[in-house]
């Protein structure tokens, strides 16, 4: 029986002959490839501008150094996300305050927000958890009363939108990761979009140590002095990186449609399980699905998510993830800024029972029925008539 993992990349040989040329050329980093993927993702995405880094995370620094976010700042984030998306305010000194999320969806929740936004607050995170975009009305609705940045972090949702206008154009600064799971890759790798250039400019010195010009432009002028004008980092993408990422973008439409059907397949299936419940789908928006998140029903299944997961993966051989602990449980903020449990009760409570299963854009529907087939066996104790 093969392994089925939760999600992978998908590379073919138009993919390999782009890095292998980017490789026979003059330039393997800072050269013309990293401004013609960063042009060709503002053009995917309809933003503006498009800066590239070297991981999902620097996209959030990045993003944060955008959004002049700085120490004695507050910046309420969803508790339901990565690690990464507190941690890179946390790198710039300011405070992540972590905001609840709704139950059906796990994006994060505009009236919490709202509750914990103080005088300090500088920005709002919004986290397109699996794919699904947040509540962006609401969530701008509080940036302008009080004068907050809004920051998207899409790192799940490159192919969502909502109320026609696609992610990458919703927040001040949208963030997104490349890494191998995702809905296309470089390898590693991160972009920022805004409509902001200047901002944008400021974030291309930061990922260039903070100096104003990089090797390729002074040897256009020939020239060897340099200015750094910030403390900045060392953030830049390879160009045999951005070779690839160019020829994964031309793939990406067709790999986004077999994720939908997928999640079609799958939310068919389970609407018939009193066991396996998906996460909801929100009028208005276009899910993205770099994740399937399913709730494994206490009440319904004979196995609890903790039980069900080593047998899914053992005995079954599927990579079934869970995604995630809620970031303020973790002991690392509890210990630095006193977070408890109690703080966001909605993500707790899903926390015990969330269940990440398979999905990628090459993913078949026999694969797919595998995974289905699994957790009617083991949730409910029987096999399919």
């Amino acid at each position: 029986m093969s392994f089925i993992p939760y999600g992978r990349q998908e590379i073919d040989e138009d993919d390999i002959a782009a890095v292998v040329a980017a490789l026979k050329s003059d330039w393997l980093t800072t050269g013309p490839k990293v401004g013609e993927f960063e042009k060709a993702f503002a053009e995917f995405t309809g933003a503006k501008e498009a800066v590239a880094v070297s991981n999902g995370t620097a996209a959030l620094h990045c993003a944060m150094l955008g959004a002049n976010i700085g120490p004695g700042d507050e910046v309420i984030v969803s508790t339901m996300t990565f690690v990464a998306s507190a941690n890179a305010a946390v790198y710039m000194g300011a405070t992540p305050v972590f905001a609840d999320v709704l139950p059906d969806t796990l994006t994060i929740d505009p009236a919490d927000v709202a509750r914990k936004i103080t005088p300090k607050t500088k920005a709002i995170v919004a986290v397109d958890y699996c794919g699904q975009p947040c509540d962006y009305d609401a969530l701008w609705a509080l940036c302008e009363t009080h004068g907050l940045k809004l920051i998207s972090d899409a790192c799940h949702a490159v192919c969502g939108s909502y109320r026609g206008k696609s992610v990458g154009t919703l927040a001040d600064f949208s963030t997104f990761s490349l890494h191998p799971v995702k809905h296309f890759t470089t390898g590693e790798g991160g972009l920022i979009t805004t409509d902001d250039p200047d901002r944008a400019q400021a974030m291309r010195i930061f990922r260039n140590h903070g100096i104003t010009s990089d090797h390729r432009s002074r040897a256009a002028t020939g020239g060897f002095a340099y200015e750094q004008v910030m403390l900045g980092f060392n953030y830049r993408l390879t160009d045999f990186q951005s070779a690839l990422g160019i020829s994964q973008l031309k793939k990406l439409p067709k790999w986004q449609e077999r994720r939908w059907a997928i999640a079609k397949r799958y939310r068919e299936a389970f609407a018939e399980m009193n066991a396996v419940r998906p996460l909801a789908e929100v009028p208005h928006t276009q899910h993205g699905y770099h994740l399937f998140v399913v709730r494994i029903d206490p009440e319904g299944s004979r196995l609890t998510r903790d039980e069900l997961f080593p047998i899914l993966r053992n005995n079954h051989q599927l990579g079934v993830n869970v995604h995630y602990q809620p970031v303020h449980t973790q002991p690392y903020y509890q210990a630095t800024f006193g977070t408890k449990l109690g703080d966001c009760p909605v993500a707790e409570a899903a926390w015990p029972q969330i269940l990440t299963i398979p999905i990628w854009g090459n993913m078949t529907d026999a694969q797919a029925d595998r995974v289905i087939e699994a957790l009617r066996v083991e949730t409910s104790g029987r096999a399919a008539a």
